[in-house]
């Protein structure tokens, strides 16, 4: 996002509600007291600064990351890939590079530089939160792309298929996939992956602004869930897409581009699909996601607001808990989805450059391949950290 603008613009219109936030915080202690089995956020004791995710053209304000699953190509596993979606001059919606962190060594490589004009995707490139690595060694990545970093010039995207060695296999696009925004929630069978996908692009750009003088907010957010095959050696192929939720909230952003529905996650026995509903300041549950063959809406609520503060990414802890990260500060949020109870707010990034600290700089979340923390990026400093 472009930060400066994000400081001018989320700092007072916010500032009343982070003081709010600030005082709970104050008052209910971090973590939260928790009668039960002790949470990921209650173990995770320290956050450590591993690298800064600039490659060498410049690219900016990391989004995805993704934990390999495999070793291949010039990927190992453990490996942390992370995409960019600035470019040089901070410009959103314009990033076109991944980069791979490497644990053993603790250094950074370069693992891919996609052409921005990729005919193949509408509008171009800029990579966003929607990034998986599947067994078959194949990466796919979301593009919700801008020629002038605002949704004024923004393109349908698509989803680009990469091999392990970072070389474009094929552009994914279709009717149904319009700024795929966040980050995925899969299920891997190696020959075979079901993809879930949120697109936060339906209806959003223009210079129209509503009575309160913000751009109006479009309840036509989806969840695109995608059937792949995977042949032996070949990229992978859609054998199906299945709208299964819609009508999430979405609008445009001048600080930070666009606001829709970011974190998708599957419960252990994949019976229930969490999303987290920026707009709504809320958690909701799809049910049945990978069978469904019409659109469950929006799904029903599981908790909202309280710790919440603009829910972005998401994922499942070891214990079955979600861990959230919030927008409007520099928390991350864990629940137990089975209470439906917010358990521990803990600030990750503590950056007081932003008012409250960390507003504004968290996007991608991992968990580590032992499950015991996970990683994320401060966007504003460009660096990836492991809370552990």
């Amino acid at each position: 996002m472009n930060h400066a603008t994000r400081k001018l613009l989320l700092c007072s219109a916010h500032a009343t509600r982070a003081a709010l936030a600030l005082a709970a915080t104050a008052l209910l202690g971090a973590p939260l007291v928790h009668a039960g089995e002790p949470g990921m956020l209650e173990i995770v004791k320290h956050q450590t600064t591993l690298i800064n995710t600039v490659p060498d053209n410049g690219d900016q304000n990391p989004y995805a990351i993704f934990v390999a699953p495999v070793s291949a190509g010039t990927v190992k596993q453990g490996d942390v890939l992370i995409d960019n979606f600035n470019n040089a001059s901070n410009m959103q919606g314009t990033g076109s590079t991944i980069v791979d962190y490497h644990p053993d060594t603790k250094q950074m490589t370069l693992f891919a530089t996609i052409p921005r004009d990729l005919k193949e995707c509408p509008g171009g490139v800029g990579l966003s939160t929607a990034m998986t690595m599947l067994k078959s060694g194949w990466v796919i990545v979301g593009s919700t792309p801008s020629n002038d970093g605002t949704t004024n010039t923004k393109g349908a995207g698509c989803l680009i298929v990469l091999d392990s060695n970072g070389k474009i296999a094929k552009a994914i696009s279709s009717p149904n996939i319009n700024d795929p925004w966040g980050n995925m929630a899969v299920i891997d069978n190696g020959d075979r992956a079901t993809l879930f996908v949120s697109n936060a692009g339906f209806g959003v750009g223009g210079t129209d602004l509503g009575p309160d003088g913000e751009p109006p907010v479009f309840k036509q957010a989806t969840v695109l869930r995608m059937e792949l095959d995977i042949p032996n050696g070949q990229p992978p192929t859609v054998k199906s897409e299945t709208v299964i939720a819609s009508g999430f909230g979405a609008r445009a952003d001048r600080g930070v581009f666009l606001v829709g529905p970011t974190g998708l996650a599957l419960s252990a026995d994949n019976k229930l699909l969490y999303v987290s509903d920026a707009i709504g300041n809320r958690i909701n549950v799809i049910e049945d996601p990978t069978t469904r063959d019409t659109s469950a809406g929006v799904g029903r609520q599981l908790t909202a607001d309280g710790l919440l503060h603009r829910p972005l990414a998401m994922i499942t802890t070891p214990q079955g808990h979600l861990l959230v990260t919030n927008a409007l500060n520099g928390q991350v949020v864990e629940i137990d989805p089975v209470a439906a109870k917010q358990l521990y707010a803990r600030w990750i990034d503590t950056d007081k450059a932003q008012t409250p600290p960390g507003n504004g700089d968290l996007f991608g979340i991992a968990m580590t391949p032992a499950g015991d923390g996970f990683y994320y990026v401060e966007d504003d400093v460009n660096t990836l950290v492991l809370a552990k």
